[in-house]
């Protein structure tokens, strides 16, 4: 068990990454003393999904996810590997701002759930109303806190008052203040049945899902809704989802391809770990899959950009059944190993 008590005088390293979660996780696991990578994480979590939900909305457009909701990536990785985190949320504001420097001060970094609105640090574009963004603190100058944002390849700096603000939005996903942090971590990890319980699930989820909108199935009823669009008489609104699933696909952590590329890097890491032939072969198979949503994101902004009235979607929706077809040969593959 490496220790976590002991804390040394070693300065925070900061790790870029593709998704703020697992790359928030990986980060304080490696400057923990556990070296793992963000993909063996992000797999291991059962992370990756596809879920069209209509019912709620993003910038007006129904919402479409590539990846577990916020937090899940922790509890699956706590249950799978063996790892402590400590997590707590509040109801108080204050005590939750202070409980934060009390640990700072104790040498302490912490992962912190929060809305990216406030992280006035982000470009722009990427300041939106969506609570499920995952940051570590790893210190406090003055007013000012220490920010590792593995969206970006070097640390940042926040004032209290935005970070407060951004720790206690209301809404969806809603973080209450929520921190985590590692309290114990095995010197040594059994990554074959990790590894294991991870691929299991995603193909569950992926290939039997329980609703429609969810897995296989739920990229298909996206290929549905594109051709129901290409009907549409409203051009803007059309334009504005196809911008939509570009942003989410593409733009906002995801690795690329709707972490489709960063589940290869996860399935190429396993078969080097494990050996198991099948493992290369559905790695191979994903970053084919991946390139086929580059070529996706790649019709939607030429789309979206063109500002014109006269595009033909039947194409796209072709391209997102290809999609589903080729995901789906990937699940296949793995639901084929024997596991021992």
């Amino acid at each position: 068990m490496i220790d976590m008590n002991k804390k040394d005088d070693r300065t925070y390293v900061h790790y870029e990454a593709a998704h703020c979660e697992s790359g928030a996780v990986c980060n304080m696991l490696k400057n923990s003393g556990l070296e793992i990578s963000e993909p063996l994480i992000f797999g291991i979590a059962s992370a990756l999904i596809f879920f069209y939900f209509p019912p709620v909305k993003v910038w007006g457009h129904p919402m479409i996810s590539y990846r577990m909701p916020p937090s899940m990536i922790l509890k699956k990785i706590q249950k799978r590997l063996g790892i402590q985190f400590v997590t707590k949320t509040y109801s108080d504001e204050q005590e939750a701002m202070d409980e934060l420097d009390a640990l700072l001060a104790q040498g302490q970094p912490v992962g912190l759930q929060t809305c990216m609105n406030y992280l006035i640090y982000l470009k722009l574009e990427f300041r939106v109303f969506f609570n499920g963004h995952t940051i570590v603190i790893y210190g406090k100058e003055g007013n000012y806190y220490l920010i590792s944002d593995s969206m970006i390849d070097h640390p940042m700096r926040l004032n209290a008052e935005n970070l407060r603000k951004a720790r206690f939005e209301k809404g969806m996903f809603a973080p209450r203040g929520f921190i985590f942090y590692p309290e114990s971590v095995p010197a040594s990890i059994d990554y074959r049945h990790a590894i294991q319980k991870g691929i299991k699930q995603t193909v569950s989820m992926m290939l039997q899902p329980i609703f429609p909108i969810v897995g296989i199935k739920g990229i298909k009823t996206l290929a549905r809704k594109i051709e129901k669009l290409h009907r549409s008489p409203d051009k803007k609104y059309v334009r504005g989802f196809l911008g939509n699933l570009l942003m989410f696909q593409e733009e906002v952590g995801t690795g690329g391809g709707g972490f489709r590329y960063m589940f290869a890097a996860f399935l190429q890491e396993a078969s080097r770990l494990l050996g198991i032939p099948e493992l290369e072969e559905a790695k191979m198979q994903m970053a084919e899959t991946a390139g086929l949503m580059r070529n996706i994101a790649n019709v939607c902004a030429q789309i979206v950009k063109a500002r014109k009235d006269d595009f033909d979607l039947m194409p796209l929706a072709a391209l997102v059944r290809e999609w589903a077809e080729s995901e789906k040969k990937v699940y296949l593959i793995l639901k084929k190993i024997k596991w021992k």
